[in-house]
Parts: C-alpha cells; structure tokens; sequence
C-alpha cells in the first residue's frame, strides 16, 4: 500500500494515479479538498485499482494516527509513504515575521513529515516486524536556493527535510526501510497561486535551462521510481527535478 499526503492535488495527485497504475493500492490523504481527493480515487477505481481517500492535517499528531490506522484497516500493510503534504503561505520579509506564520509553516511542512515518517517506521522497519519499504519526501530546490523574495520561511522549512532524510537514512537504512527526497523546482500546480500562479510560472520560465517549467507528472515519475526496487541502492539521496535550475 502507498500512503500519499496531500494527495488530492497537484504533484501528490499525480504520485497517486501513477503509483496505482504500477500496483499500489493507494491511500490519498487530503487536507480539506475532499471533492479532488475523491476524484483521484475515483480515477484509480475507475481504472481498476484500489484506493481510499482519508481527511487528516498532517501537522496534528492525532489526526496522523487516524490516517495511518485508517490506511491499515482500509487498504493493508503500508509499504511506501511520499510525504507530500506541504504549504505556501503569503511571503513577507523576516523583520515582519509572525511567530504564528513560522510555526503554520514548519508544523506542517517539517513536523508533518517527521511524524508521518515515525508511523511509518513503526509498520514499515524490520526492527518493528515489519517487511521493509520506501519513504519518498518532497522538498524544494528553495532548500538549497532559499526560494523566491520574502519566502525564506518556506526555504528553511524545505531545508530541514533534506537535512532529515539524511538523518533517518542513517537510522533506519539496515531496517529494510530506504528514505530518499526529491526537490523540484517550480511545478505547475495550485500551490503557487499565493505568489502569482501561472503569471509567476511565465516570468519563471526563461530562468530554468530547459526553457519550461515542470508538471507534476514529472514529479510523480521520479518519486515513483525512488520507491521501486529500480532504486534499490538509493538511500539517503536527494534528486533535483527542476529542468536544470
């Protein structure tokens, strides 16, 4: 079973159908959208796989537990999560920095990840009885650029995951469990829209070496190619899929 946050939408959307044409059942974890969430299971049903789509914040330590314990019950042993849930909120300069914008940002981009990653873990880990698995975390190449003007916040948040999928890696890789992430650049979804959308994605253009920016279906092929056997000697790696930029 594959465990998808944030999987209503955009890349997580993209991860999801793909994952389900190459045998998963899928679980699509959704935020508030569940209308898209449960038009993603739909076209996995329709296509003859299985899926579910469970509500849950991935920032709320209780609300994890019920998507896991619901993904169990519903679809069986878990045997790969792409931590994908994350947000984009208005930039603003450090000096105008809220506490509360900070803490929105790393409790669902960082903590989400970190606590999913743990029930993962536990099901997943031979140590825990498990059979093994892949955990596949989305970052950013803001983690390495520190983003467009005013959104360091969502950099710094990005950066944290790369420096913990390097950390778990070493924990967990004679577990049977590998950990890679993927760091795309700018993709076309609806996550952009609180920085311009599609006008944004024109101007962005031009800069990336490859003269386009991306679609999550790109996305989608290298976080489902990190989970399958063909990355079996992948382990702690992080993989830019941002056209060259």
């Amino acid at each position: 079973m594959l465990l998808v946050t944030g999987g209503g939408r955009g890349i997580g959307a993209a991860t999801a159908r793909l994952g389900a044409k190459r045998g998963y059942a899928v679980c699509v974890n959704y935020l508030r959208d569940q209308v898209s969430a449960e038009g993603v299971v739909q076209d996995i049903r329709s296509d003859g796989g299985s899926a579910v789509a469970v509500a849950g914040d991935v920032a709320s330590e209780k609300d994890v537990l019920h998507l896991f314990d619901a993904c169990d019950r519903s679809l069986g042993p878990l045997s790969a999560l792409v931590n994908n849930a994350g947000i984009v909120v208005t930039g603003s300069r450090v000096e105008a920095m809220s506490a509360e914008r900070l803490q929105r940002m790393f409790a669902t981009n960082a903590v989400g990840a970190f606590l999913c990653a743990r029930e993962a873990i536990k099901r997943m880990s031979t140590k825990h009885g498990g059979k093994g698995g892949a955990i596949v975390t989305l970052s950013s190449v803001a983690a390495r650029t520190g983003g467009i003007p005013m959104e360091s916040h969502y950099a710094a948040s990005k950066g944290a995951l790369d420096s913990f999928t390097i950390g778990l890696a070493k924990e967990v890789g004679t577990e049977g469990v590998r950990v890679n992430a993927v760091r795309p650049g700018f993709i076309l979804t609806a996550i952009h829209e609180v920085h311009g959308g599609e006008a944004t994605a024109r101007a962005v253009a031009p800069t990336v070496p490859l003269g386009r920016v991306g679609e999550p279906a790109e996305v989608a092929e290298a976080v489902l190619w990190l989970a399958s056997d063909a990355a079996s000697y992948l382990h702690g790696a992080i993989i830019d899929v941002s056209g060259g930029r």
